[in-house]
This record gives structure tokens, sequence and C-alpha cells, in this order.
């Protein structure tokens, strides 16, 4: 009998054991001598949910900072910095604000940013730190150009300067900075008065560009415009005629790029944009023999560009 009532507390003794050993594994941190379960799990979540903010700070980080660090750029800090970059009518492609702090001198950075059509963004603290090259930001960021833009009208003036039709690019949804430096040296040899350019989704003028260009970078006059259709309309208003590349257009050796001329290229992958292609006067294309139907974008532009400075100068 005393057997049996031993044999009893023994396996009631490692069954309490065998439970206690399971409750010890959700011992937790800070001392902590709790062993409940719901213990383990909560800071099983929490560090999961660090995880996931990291991850999302991330992401947010790369999409403000992709373009910056990849490419040679002015970069403003702090809120005085910007105010007066914006008085001063200096060219800013990109405003960026610590999130959900806009207030006070920042408000009046944003109007004043906005009224100028120039990309507002906000971000988290901690990407702007991340971002800054001083230890002293003020929540605004403004990120400028290597190099300066031009205005439409300051090519339109050129080309009367030198007693020429005006000899005009558009670029439409040129993304790559290769292309658009590569691009930038045939206009600069091939007469080309200035270059338009989207302010969105476009390469801008940036060190690798001008690199790419040969020195032309500085040569050119490049305006960067908030709406392609519109500043096409302008342009005709004032007597140009505009022109687009497309595969379907007319054979440039038959068209007429004499005169008042603006010629539209759009990007390998899309093309020219619908509603910009309805704005143009006519259409062209380059003859193609090969087995591959497309040029890369630069080349396409190089060799449109040749056949109108030999219609405009070898009559």
């Amino acid at each position: 009998m005393k057997r049996e009532e031993d044999s009893t507390k023994r396996s009631n003794k490692r069954i309490s054991e065998s439970k206690m050993g399971k409750d010890n594994k959700y011992k937790r941190v800070n001392g902590s001598t709790k062993s409940e379960k719901s213990t383990y799990s909560t800071n099983k979540n929490v560090r999961r949910e660090k995880e996931v903010t990291k991850k999302v700070y991330k992401s947010q980080r790369r999409e403000v900072v992709e373009d910056v660090e990849q490419e040679e750029i002015l970069q403003l800090e702090g809120r005085n910095s910007v105010l007066e970059a914006l008085s001063s009518g200096r060219t800013i492609d990109k405003i960026i604000f610590k999130k959900n702090e806009v207030e006070g001198t920042l408000k009046i950075i944003r109007g004043k940013a906005l009224d100028r059509g120039i990309v507002v963004q906000e971000t988290a603290k901690r990407n702007l730190d991340e971002m800054a090259k001083t230890h002293n930001h003020q929540g605004v960021i403004a990120i400028c150009p290597a190099q300066d833009y031009a205005e439409v009208d300051e090519i339109l003036d050129y080309a009367k300067e030198k007693g020429e039709d005006p000899f005009i690019l558009i670029l439409d949804g040129i993304t790559d900075t290769y292309n658009l430096g590569a691009i930038i040296r045939s206009a600069d040899i091939t007469g080309v008065h200035g270059i338009i350019i989207p302010k969105r989704r476009a390469a801008g003028l940036t060190g690798i560009v001008g690199k790419v260009s040969a020195g032309a970078i500085e040569y050119v006059k490049v305006a960067k415009v908030v709406n392609i259709s519109r500043t096409i309309e302008e342009l005709k208003e004032k007597g140009v005629w505009v022109g687009s590349t497309e595969l379907d257009g007319e054979v440039m050796y038959k068209s007429n790029l004499t005169g008042p001329l603006a010629l539209v290229i759009g990007s390998e992958g899309d093309g020219i944009s619908k509603l910009v292609k309805e704005k143009c006067d006519f259409s062209l294309s380059i003859p193609m023999y090969g087995n591959v139907d497309s040029l890369n974008a630069s080349v396409a532009t190089g060799v449109v560009l040749y056949e109108a400075l030999r219609q405009r100068k070898f009559k």
C-alpha cells in the first residue's frame, strides 16, 4: 500500500515538474517571474510589430531618398535656408517636410512651394534625420538640381537673338539620366535652342547628366514645365509647329522640318502619351529595315535631329 502511495506521489511530482518546465520557457525580459503564456505571446507580438515598423520606415525612406542618393544634387536644410531659396527664385525640384508637423514657418514654406508648382512630400522624422547632411534640418529639406533651369520664353528669346527660327526639343517621359545626357549632347551639336522636360516622372539635370553630356549641359537651355500638353499649346500660339515621333508617322525624309519647330520624343517603353500626341500638328517616323523595330531613345533623337539639321542648314 505504501509502495503504491509513493509511486503515485512520484508520478504527480513528475507531472508537476513537467508543467513547470513548459511554463518556464514563457518567462521573459526585465527579470519578470511571470509564467503566463499571455506574457510570452504579448512580447512576441511587440517584437513582430517593431520589425514590421522598421521595414515600413525603410521602405518610406527608399521612396524619398532613392533618387537623391544615386545622383549629384544640391540639398538645402533648415527653415531659413529653404525659405530664402524660395524667395530668391532658385530652382527647387522637391521639398520634404517632417510628417504631420507642417506649421508656423513650415506652413509658409509649403504655401510658397505649392504656389510655384514645386513637388511637396512628407516623411517620418527618422527618414529626414538619415537624409540630412547637417544635424539641424528643422523639419524641412529642399532638393535642388545640380544645374539651374531656364524658362520656355528664354529658349524662344535665344533663337530670336541668333536670328533663327526656334528649334526646340520636347522630351515626354525620358527617365534615364544617361539617355538625357546623350540627348543634350546631340541637341547642342545639331543647333537646338532648348529642351523642354516635365517636372514629374522624368530625369532632371544632375551631375550624372552633365557628365554624360560631355559639357553640353552648360550650353543647352533646359526648361522644366508642369504640363507638357499646355506648353505645346502655348508654343503653337506663338507660331511654332509641333511634331511627334511615332512608328506609324510619315517618313521623316518626307516631313517638313524647317521653320519654327518643336519635336516631341517619347520614352522607349511607353512612347509619347496620348494627350501629348493629340496636341501635336503632325507625326514623323524613322525608316527601319532590320528585324528590330525600335531604337534607343537618345539614338532615335540624334537621327531625327540630324535630318532636321540637314533640312534647315543644307537646303
